[in-house]
């Protein structure tokens, strides 16, 4: 596991987290329909927007064992442990997510009849390409309509900049996201109890 001088939160590799599984209990940031889909065996969903509501939680769990987030690719189990850090609970990113854990040969358990469902950084890549096509499409017989393409584009910028997207945030309240999972307030239960 490797300390960050830069403000970025603690990292734990997926062989490192392989290696020292019983130390960790995982939590999983995605959202819902993401986690269905296929996550680390044994890991609890608390999607990050709902973060906040876990907090207590999550502080027994940490004295229970080390916590260990996962999203995706580790983006936002980084946010979701400067966001605990700021709560007074320590917490190990997971480098490279869900994806180095499955490329690594680890298995995933998906959740009965989740189907494929698209990772949030590709249904931003969809909804963002399609948002800029669709302003420079309707630019053609209104000028102004190009400016959709421009906002897109800051957007992009000040996402990749600040480590944030409100795009994921907004698509992750989709109920395509928020389906197939289970409980929060049962999870919070097995964390706490």
């Amino acid at each position: 596991m490797t300390q960050s001088t830069t403000g970025r939160p603690a990292q734990l590799t997926v062989p490192e987290l392989e290696a020292r599984r019983p130390e960790f209990t995982v939590i999983d940031v995605r959202t819902p329909g993401e986690y269905a889909s296929g996550h680390i065996p044994g890991a609890h969903n608390v999607p990050l927007d709902r973060l906040g509501e876990a907090v207590s939680a999550l502080r027994v769990a940490a004295q229970q064992a080390q916590l260990a987030l996962v999203c995706a690719s580790g983006n936002r189990s980084d946010s979701a442990c400067r966001t605990l850090a700021d709560a007074g609970v320590t917490a190990s990113s997971v480098r490279g997510g869900t994806t180095a854990w499955t490329q690594q040969g680890h298995p995933a358990d998906r959740a009965e009849g989740a189907g494929d469902r698209w990772p949030m950084e590709r249904q931003v890549r969809l909804a963002a390409g399609s948002l800029v096509l669709a302003g420079l499409a309707a630019g053609l017989a209104r000028p102004r309509a190009r400016l959709l393409s421009a906002a897109i584009g800051a957007g992009l910028v000040f996402s990749a900049v600040t480590g944030t997207c409100g795009m994921a945030t907004v698509l992750g309240k989709l109920p395509y996201n928020r389906s197939g999972a289970g409980d929060l307030d049962a999870v919070l239960e097995r964390l706490a109890g």
